[in-house]
Order: C-alpha cells, then structure tokens, then sequence
C-alpha cells in the first residue's frame, strides 16, 4: 500500500507531444508527483504511474505511433510493465503507441470518415473492475476526443470482452465494437482515446474524466495494489 502522500507519476515526453502539460495539472491536482520523462530515457521507472499523452509524436510519420515504438523509454515502459511496477496510461496519441508497441492488441486507423474529429462525446463504462475504473460513480461519462486516426481495429475482431473498458454510446470514428478504451489481461495497462484529462477540473467545464485519475489513486493507496 503506498502513502497517498508519495505517489510518483511519469509523463513521457516524445518529440511531438502536446498533452504533457494538461497530463501534468490533472496528475497534481490529484496529489501526484509528477516528473517528464523524455523519449532517450532507457533506464528502469521508478514510478507508481506512467502517462503517455496525446500529440503527434515524432510527426505521426508513416503511422501513428509507429515510430515512438522504437524510443529508448518504451523499453523502458515494458520492461516496467514486465515487473510490475505500476499502472500506464495511455491517452489518444499514448493509446495509439502502446498498441503499435504490443503492449495492448489492436490497432488505431484513420477515422472512417477520414476527418479529424474534436469533440465531446458520451462513453459507457463496460468494466468497473480495474485499478482505472473503480472509483467511477456513473454508467456514462462525457470526455472529450480530439484525433483523426481513432478507430481501433482488431485481426479477425477477437478481443475479450474483459479487456474492454468503455464503448462511445454514438460511435463517432468506426471503431470496432464501439471501443473506445481496452485494458489489457494483467489489468495494469489501460489506452483510452478520449482526453479524461482535458475533463478533470470545473474550471475545464467538466470534471468526468476526474474519475478516471481517482480510481488510480485510490488503487494505488489501497492493500490490493500491493497484492498484485
């Protein structure tokens, strides 16, 4: 169980990320202490949390995510994962990495629509029971979603029911089976489209995607984090 008091949260930074800063006020406000980690960093995290936050790493060339895959820090991120050392956070462009990476399955295309889309849209939660989740008083969530290349596709559109975390109520880039976030087996890596940090203060006009950061919070301070 950790000190709620001493949660330490990593914000990777790509050449081409641009929701570094938003990931940072929405991980503070909830307590965290939070560090930017840069692309070249290839030594072990020692963090309770990893953010990978939305953007345009390395320019999105040849495909989203394609080319962050290769950065020195996402040994890193696996080699963390790997031990389990904490959860990681995908969001948009950091959802869009971590499937390139294998880390969760799938993979993010271009919008059917092949427009960039920004907007709020509605999102059910499907799964309650995950450290990302678990503090979520509503069946439906309002966040917003910025991206052009959303659609999240799967080979032979097998994926476990389990791994779903939230579905958009009006699916608004053709993804498969309305996902709009997955989890993966171990339940300690979750990649979500939708921005909950760009949603987590009043002053931001809503604060839905603030159940999201409680959840991890509540996780990581509670004797079942330290039984996994």
């Amino acid at each position: 169980m950790k000190n709620e008091n001493s949660l330490k949260a990593g914000i990777i930074v790509f050449p081409g990320s641009n929701c570094d800063r938003d990931a940072n006020f929405a991980l503070t406000i909830n307590g965290f202490d939070t560090k930017y980690i840069w692309h070249d960093f290839n030594q072990l995290l020692d963090f309770d949390l990893v953010f990978i936050p939305g953007g345009f790493s390395y320019g999105d060339y040849l495909r989203v995510g394609a080319l962050a895959r290769f950065s020195p820090v996402m040994n890193s991120v696996e080699k963390y994962i790997l031990n389990k050392r904490g959860l990681v956070l995908g969001v948009c462009n950091g959802f869009q990495i971590l499937t390139e990476a294998g880390i969760l399955p799938g993979v993010l295309t271009v919008n059917t629509s092949h427009r960039f889309i920004c907007k709020d849209v509605e999102v059910e939660v499907i799964n309650y029971d995950t450290p990302f989740i678990n503090n979520v008083q509503k069946k439906i969530l309002t966040l917003p979603i910025a991206h052009k290349e959303g659609r999240y596709i799967i080979k032979d559109n097998k994926l476990n029911p389990k791994n779903i975390v939230l579905k958009y109520k009006e699916n608004p880039n053709g993804s498969f089976d309305d996902v709009a976030g997955i989890i993966n087996e171990e339940y300690n890596v979750f990649g979500l489209m939708p921005h909950p940090e760009r949603a987590c203060h009043s002053v931001l006009g809503n604060e839905d995607g603030n159940y999201i950061f409680q959840s991890i919070r509540r996780y990581l301070t509670s004797a079942e984090s330290i039984n996994n």
